[in-house]
């Protein structure tokens, strides 16, 4: 008997800006991966998307970022008519993804997912791949190079179906690497920088750092390069161990 594949959807999103209920979406798209009978994922089906109207007036910094007008959504569907069967599609998905997941966790709530469980391929490309040089969607496709892609399928850029597409081949790969709990479960946490973002370390390698400088870091405003300084100092500590008790970082800068 044939069997249905598991499959996690890909998701992003175009919106009128950052923080709902402010903003709204205007543009959704989807691309699913699916499990094989090789035990091999890869993309599956032509995916999607679809616009939205968003109930006000698109702004001029938003359009300049995704160029779609408000003319072009004044006689879409409105969100909440057409999320539940995109976020949710039949089969149950095992999860959804998204490329910086939390923007899209924003809008996509737990109500309209069934409460999915959420991939974030930035965080789990910082974990798998922390050579690149860069962890955009973009970045990471020109620098990957993943087999299979389509050039033409994945532009333009910030719109919803191509963005979703670029981001499925990256979620394919990982897949490909590690299982869904465990990208789930780096998705859940802060994000693992291998370098540090800005200021005067900016670009070295966190391993670089005296233990002072970490400390710094410590009480950062960035959730990410707090959660980074604290891995790397009981690494230090440890030999190696993540996860120790949080004193032994401060023993270790005593």
């Amino acid at each position: 008997m044939r069997t249905t594949p598991q499959i996690v959807r890909v998701i992003d999103l175009e919106t009128t800006g950052n923080a709902p209920p402010t903003h709204a979406v205007i543009e959704i798209g989807w691309q699913d991966v699916a499990l094989g009978a090789d035990g091999r994922w890869d993309l599956s089906g032509d995916g999607g998307s679809m616009l939205v109207n968003p109930g006000r007036s698109i702004p001029p910094v938003t359009q300049a970022v995704h160029h779609i007008l408000d003319e072009q959504v004044a006689d879409a569907p409105w969100w909440h008519d057409v999320a539940r069967q995109v976020l949710d599609p039949w089969p149950r998905r095992l999860a959804l993804a998204a490329h910086r997941a939390s923007f899209e966790e924003q809008f996509c709530t737990p109500a309209l997912t069934r409460s999915a469980d959420w991939i974030c391929t930035w965080k789990c490309a910082m974990r798998l791949w922390p050579e690149s040089p860069g962890f955009s969607n973009q970045m990471l496709r020109y620098w990957r190079k993943p087999d299979g892609m389509v050039h033409e399928r994945g532009l333009p850029a910030h719109r919803a179906f191509p963005d979703a597409y670029v981001t499925a081949f990256h979620l394919r790969d990982m897949l490909n690497e590690a299982s869904v709990a465990q990208l789930v479960e780096w998705s859940n946490l802060p994000g693992l920088l291998p370098r540090v973002r800005y200021g005067p370390d900016r670009g070295r390698d966190w391993r670089e750092l005296e233990n002072e400088v970490l400390a710094r870091y410590l009480t950062d405003r960035d959730e990410d390069v707090r959660y980074t300084a604290k891995l790397e100092l009981e690494r230090r500590n440890n030999g190696g161990a993540i996860g120790a008790d949080p004193e032994s970082v401060e023993r270790l800068l005593l």
